[in-house]
């Protein structure tokens, strides 16, 4: 375990197996993100977010494609240098001659490995995301009969029979068959799906967090079921295999740009769009994961703000109000504070009297204010019960 922390040798780490396999996740819920800000101004991007599932698998089969033919590795995997090998290397013998017998070891991808690869990264997330969507859906109109019993209708029946006013009887009756049947398949399939869909992902799950900790441990070479069914395993890219894949993606380029045939505009034009695409794929890695980290930044900043405005607006303490004012007729305050100015003693017992906010002893500000109904000092109304006490001493 401490070999997988620490990182060393040709084997990756856990940390970096798990960040390989959930950067399809955030690249999935960036775009997703980014798609639905610009449908705000661009109603026709809501057509995308239709059929959002198929816009993302095409996505990825072309890039895992071209990641697989260049790289031996998935689009993830080669953004943190991993390459895919598989765990029975062919050999292949050198042809010098016939009486040599050294051996040459083909660790190379076949094709029919690189096509299950795409099929484990694209194909089958597909379908299990249309089955996690067709079980959320079930799962809802169970909760809505629940609720509201078995009267309703969960495929739109009616509205498709209502528009056929002007056709013939015979004709509205076959309509209605054909959409029964087809309400029926329907709902037969989702309720299979609703009761088969939960083991199936309890399944895979239980199974995929087993993979995960015995590679963390070191008890097995395989991070996922889909690698050890396809017999790879994930390693890190020496400098020699970088630069060997690099020399085999452009005498593959250089080969495919000499078999365009045709008159020279022809030739050119192909030439033109090859090269284009050539260079959106090279770049399409590094572009869309800096797409990942803007739009993630862009989120946060939007939330951040978000919250500035929704939360509480906290205002400045008032400043304190000023001072009273010693009326003509009024007792004068003594020189010292602590002196209470009716007895010019020491104050016992502190008292503030709430109107004015001066502060006497208790037994000289009540007989005073009992008597003359007013501050002794400001002369404004007051009662007793404006007289409030003081425990700054205790």
């Amino acid at each position: 375990m401490l070999f997988q922390v620490g990182g060393q040798g040709a084997r990756p780490t856990f940390f970096e197996m798990s960040a390989a396999q959930q950067l399809p996740a955030s690249l999935r819920a960036a775009l997703s993100y980014s798609l639905g800000v610009f449908a705000l101004r661009r109603p026709l991007l809501h057509k995308v977010l239709d059929y959002e599932d198929e816009f993302f698998a095409l996505l990825m089969a072309v890039l895992e494609s071209h990641s697989l033919r260049t790289t031996d590795g998935s689009f993830s995997e080669s953004l943190y240098g991993l390459r895919r090998r598989p765990v029975k290397v062919s050999v292949k013998r050198s042809s010098s001659g016939a009486e040599s017998n050294d051996k040459a070891y083909d660790s190379v991808l076949r094709k029919r490995q690189k096509v299950l690869s795409v099929v484990f990264l694209v194909v089958l997330p597909y379908f299990k995301s249309k089955l996690q969507s067709i079980y959320n859906k079930e799962r809802e109109a169970r909760l809505q009969a629940s609720l509201w019993g078995q009267g309703d209708v969960r495929f739109d029946e009616a509205d498709l029979v209502s528009d056929q006013g002007e056709t013939s009887q015979a004709q509205v009756e076959a309509t209605t068959g054909e959409v029964s049947n087809m309400a029926r398949i329907k709902k037969n399939f989702a309720a299979l799906i609703g009761v088969c869909y939960p083991w199936i992902h309890a399944t895979n799950e239980g199974l995929s967090f087993a993979y995960q900790l015995l590679y963390l441990l070191d008890g097995t070479a395989f991070y996922s079921p889909a690698l050890h069914a396809l017999g790879l395993h994930v390693c890190r890219a020496t400098g020699q295999e970088l630069m060997e894949s690099s020399s085999r993606v452009s005498r593959i380029r250089n080969r495919e740009l000499e078999r365009l045939r045709g008159p020279p505009w022809l030739k050119t034009m192909q030439r033109v769009l090859l090269n284009c695409m050539y260079t959106s794929l090279d770049y399409a890695q590094t572009g869309l994961i800096a797409a990942v980290f803007f739009f993630k930044m862009m989120e946060w900043w939007y939330q951040s703000a978000e919250e500035r405005m929704s939360a509480p607006t906290v205002y400045p303490p008032p400043p304190p109000p000023p001072l009273p004012k010693v009326a003509k007729d009024g007792l004068p305050l003594p020189p010292d504070r602590t002196l209470c100015p009716l007895c010019c003693q020491k104050r016992n017992n502190p008292s503030v009297l709430s109107a004015s906010g001066f502060v006497f002893c208790y037994s000289c500000i009540f007989k005073s204010v009992s008597q003359h109904k007013r501050c002794p000092i400001t002369l404004m109304p007051a009662t007793v019960e404006q007289i409030r006490r003081l425990f700054h001493d205790l």
